[in-house]
């Protein structure tokens, strides 16, 4: 009775999320919003400043990054999606006449737990772990960045919200254990000792990676104070 009264809640909510809490621009911006493929400019910018600012010290980051995102994926689309099966709202033979489908493609795996779930929170939890030295605040945009994504899934008609809740919550757990590891193993380098104690923050760290470039009027008032002594 338990279980059919959260099914039947689960049902619910994602009927209100789908069909009744919708606008003209989520209509347009989720679906693209929730698409693997659009975050690839995301992924090449961290490798990037990873690659940038450490070199060769960034790769063992980097393939716990990869190792993060496919052990993640295998747990959730070939082990737990073929456990549960669970079947998606927009392959159901009741449901997919009261939901609207928002993409193009009707997922044919299983819908318990949510991949997008699993495999966004456990990379946004590592990312915020490893990255938070470097970034600051602005790590706290992984989650937001997750989140949004996972409303997503939801919002297009492809899944339940305790397919995401649950890969939200096995994604973390993950992301939280990879970065256990790592943390065993290696660490991350500092960007400069200048930025230690101070507001690091993505501003902070352009002075760092520029070698802390003197402007000619701070030179020119050291060469003054020079002479003077």
């Amino acid at each position: 009775m338990i279980f059919s009264y959260f099914e039947n809640f689960d049902k619910y909510l994602f009927l209100k999320i789908n069909t009744v809490w919708t606008s003209p621009f989520l209509d347009a911006v989720l679906p693209w919003w929730r698409d693997k493929n659009t975050w690839i400019p995301l992924y090449i910018f961290l490798a990037l400043f990873a690659f940038i600012n450490f070199g060769k010290k960034a790769l063992p980051w980097f393939l716990f990054v990869l190792a993060t995102a496919a052990l993640m994926d295998q747990i959730s689309s070939h082990f737990l999606k073929e456990f549960f099966d669970r079947v998606r709202p927009c392959n159901d033979v009741v449901m997919r006449l009261k939901e609207r489908l928002l993409v193009r493609h009707r997922p044919q795996s299983g819908s318990f737990p949510s991949s997008h779930a699993s495999n966004h929170f456990a990379l946004a939890v590592f990312f915020f772990l490893t990255l938070r030295q470097y970034f600051g605040k602005w790590t706290w945009l992984f989650f937001f960045w997750a989140a949004t994504i996972c409303y997503g899934q939801l919002y297009v008609g492809v899944h339940y919200p305790t397919d995401i809740v649950a890969g939200a919550l096995l994604g973390s757990l993950i992301g939280w254990g990879m970065y256990f590891l790592f943390t065993r193993f290696f660490k991350m380098p500092a960007l400069d000792a200048s930025t230690k104690g101070g507001k690091n923050t993505i501003a902070s760290i352009l002075p760092a990676v520029q070698g802390e470039a003197v402007s000619p009027v701070a030179q020119a008032s050291n060469t003054h104070k020079t002479k003077g002594l």
